[in-house]
Formats: structure tokens, sequence, C-alpha cells
């Protein structure tokens, strides 16, 4: 098997900085609030937040996974950038080694931002699910800075 890699852009009204905090450096404390349907909780497991922290994911009920332990592989915060590993949990199955996640956030020259996405992966039957998945995270947490301009 090889790796199948595939890019995806997610543009946003809201600004680069501002987006990096809530959906990389808060993500933790707000995934569970703005996707309390698919994601219970996060925890740090072992680590500081940058690279070679492992995090464990728990799903919400009902979900097909129950959990997903992560390792964060790059944690940039002068360049927008941030690159996570699910290296163990349900959704590996038999199938996948790993899957990776890569996100830089740039700004764009009218306003707001651009999430720049890169995911890999060890097969290509879940690629269409995860993309939307990703998707509908960064979705949720848009919807939320745009309900609550004042935070971060």
């Amino acid at each position: 098997m090889g790796v199948i890699t595939f890019h995806f852009d997610f543009p946003s009204p809201i600004p680069q900085a501002k987006m990096f905090k809530a959906a990389i450096l808060d993500a933790d404390n707000l995934l569970p609030k703005v996707l309390p349907q698919a994601v219970k909780s996060v925890e740090v497991l072992e680590g500081d937040g940058g690279p070679g922290t492992i995090k464990l994911m728990t799903f919400a009920e009902g979900n097909p996974y129950k959990t997903a332990k992560h390792k964060v592989e790059v944690l940039d915060k002068e360049n927008f950038t941030y690159c996570y590993s699910i290296i163990e949990g349900e959704m590996l199955g038999t199938t996948f080694e790993k899957i990776t996640h890569e996100v830089k956030i740039n700004a764009l020259p009218l306003g707001g931002s651009m999430l720049k996405c890169t995911d890999s992966y060890f097969t290509a039957e879940e690629i269409n699910t995860w993309k939307e998945k990703v998707s509908a995270m960064y979705e949720a947490i848009e919807d939320y800075l745009l309900a609550n301009p004042d935070a971060y």
C-alpha cells in the first residue's frame, strides 16, 4: 500500500489569527462545544501541546468510533501551521497505519482566511468521508466565531 494524499481549501471570513487560535490552539476545548454530537472530549495524555504531544479524543455516543489517539507533529504559531497524526483508534482499523492532517491558515488580501489542508492515508476508501468531517469541523468553528464575535 502507498500513501494517498489529497488537498482541499476551506475559505472563511474569520481572520487568520483568530481562526488559528480557535481551530488549533483551543480546539481541545472548542470541539466538544461546537460538535457535541461528534466529540465528547479531548485530553492531553502527555506533552505540552507542542510537537510530540499525545492527545486522546473521545467521540460522542452513537459514533462508529470510540476514541482516536493523536500525535502533534508540527505546531508553528508564527506561520499558522499545524499537523497531527491519528496513531491509534478504531478509525484506523486494519487498513491504516496512520492518518495525517496538516493545515496552514493563510490571510486573504480582502480579509478572512484560507485553510489549506492536506490529508494523507494508506488507502482511498475513507477519503471523502474524512474530508466531509474535517470540513464540518471548520464550519462549526466558523459558525461559533461568527455567532460570538468577541470570542478570541
